[in-house]
């Protein structure tokens, strides 16, 4: 029987997202990024939680089985509204009519987020939703928005951390979240660790 090491478990963060990063690395956790590759499949046929929990565990396996001794974070966030499932902006006439869309309403941004313990395959995951209230944009500024191509990159189409913080009239629920590493991600990560 192999022995397990006992050693800390170093943490890799399956994500390219310049704002995960920042947002880990503010919490003082010590990790490396490894971006996972995975498409992500936004048409399954899965209730939003379900969907967002599915999708971080398959970016968080994809890195796992190529690593040792680590805990893998996978994350996605995507939005949802009427029922439909949003995420990344195809182009900039797809940002647009997102912005369209969200207009003068209310939607909710949902982040998935799973760890896997790449020695053992223990794994774990969890959704928060976070609802957003957008007031009503005009042409020229969602126009304007969508050309400086701020939220090309993602989900809804709009960054709150950035510019499109003027669109928001109220948030309720975590705003990290919204940006896409909700905080009880770190308090989970770290009772993760604890456990063997």
């Amino acid at each position: 029987m192999k022995s397990r090491k006992s050693g800390p478990r170093r943490v890799i963060l399956a994500s390219g997202s310049e704002e995960r990063r920042k947002l880990l690395k503010k919490s003082g956790i010590s990790f490396v990024v490894r971006k996972s590759g995975y498409r992500e499949n936004l048409r399954l046929k899965l209730l939003p939680r379900k969907l967002a929990k599915h999708l971080a565990l398959e970016k968080a396996r994809r890195v796992a089985a190529r690593t040792k001794n680590a805990i893998v974070i996978g994350t996605d966030t995507f939005v949802v509204i009427d029922g439909e499932v949003i995420g990344k902006p195809r182009n900039p006439a797809h940002a647009r009519k997102i912005l369209e869309k969200l207009s003068g309403r209310k939607h909710i941004i949902i982040t998935g987020y799973a760890f896997i313990d790449s020695d053992t395959g223990r794994a774990t995951s969890r959704a928060v939703a976070t609802s957003v209230w957008f007031r009503t944009l005009d042409a020229r500024e969602i126009g304007r928005y969508v050309r400086s191509g701020e939220g090309l990159g993602a989900a809804g189409a709009y960054r709150i951390q950035k510019g499109a913080a003027k669109f928001v009239t109220r948030i309720r629920g975590d705003k990290d979240n919204v940006i896409g590493l909700p905080a009880r991600l770190v308090q989970d990560l770290r009772q993760f660790r604890r456990r063997r």
